[in-house]
């Protein structure tokens, strides 16, 4: 889709209501993650990241979404594909800027060009005991992007068209920290597999441009 449509477009998600966890646990096994989220909820004691779902335009106009791998390292999200985004910090007034600033670090995109048009479905990362507030963002302007030499491996531009396109959903058989051998749905995107809470949230934001587009 020409990135000027789209643009016009997507603000009539900023009226909609959000699909949330129906449309997220689509992605994952319901149950057992409802649970996790509820106990952590009790304890008070997981940490919280902002992530940020942005679209952009090509040269040519055409729209994107920006995910990104992660660099390979000590860590339960090791080579993984996610969203730009991280931990939340002191220097951070809301959970927003923490998303704003973590998308400029780490791709180099101006926290002052993105618009912030919906606060998504906070999701419950069980591996890494995180809370974590998606946001849906989008600037008009052609990025240079910058990756962050210590966290991104490679940055994975995603079209609008592959996003939506049902082919790309798939199914993997995967072992995590709370069980092992599941089959869970996947998105297959520019040759990565994506899955678990990058899936989960990623269905959310699809939901909503089907409903807007």
């Amino acid at each position: 889709m020409d990135f000027r449509d789209f643009e016009k477009r997507i603000v009539k998600i900023t009226k909609m209501e959000l699909p949330g966890e129906e449309v997220q646990f689509k992605m994952a096994p319901r149950e057992r993650l409802l649970e996790l989220k509820r106990v952590a909820r009790e304890k008070n004691t997981a940490k919280h990241a902002g992530v940020m779902s942005l679209f952009y335009p090509s040269e040519n106009f055409e729209t994107r979404l920006i995910l990104i791998h992660r660099k390979t390292y000590n860590g339960v999200h090791s080579a993984q594909v996610g969203f730009p985004g991280g931990k939340l910090e002191d220097e951070d007034e809301t959970i927003q800027d923490t998303a704003l600033r973590e998308t400029e670090e780490e791709v180099g995109i101006s926290r002052d060009t993105i618009s912030v048009l919906k606060k998504l479905t906070e999701i419950y990362i069980p591996p890494s005991n995180f809370f974590v507030q998606p946001f849906l963002g989008i600037t008009s302007e052609l990025p240079r992007f910058v990756p962050q030499e210590e966290e991104v491996e490679a940055l994975i531009e995603v079209t609008l068209r592959d996003f939506m396109n049902d082919a790309n959903i798939t199914t993997q058989t995967l072992s995590t920290s709370y069980a092992t051998n599941l089959e869970v749905p996947a998105f297959k995107l520019n040759g990565y597999i994506v899955w678990g809470a990058t899936a989960m949230m990623l269905n959310e934001v699809r939901e909503l441009l089907k409903m807007a587009l």
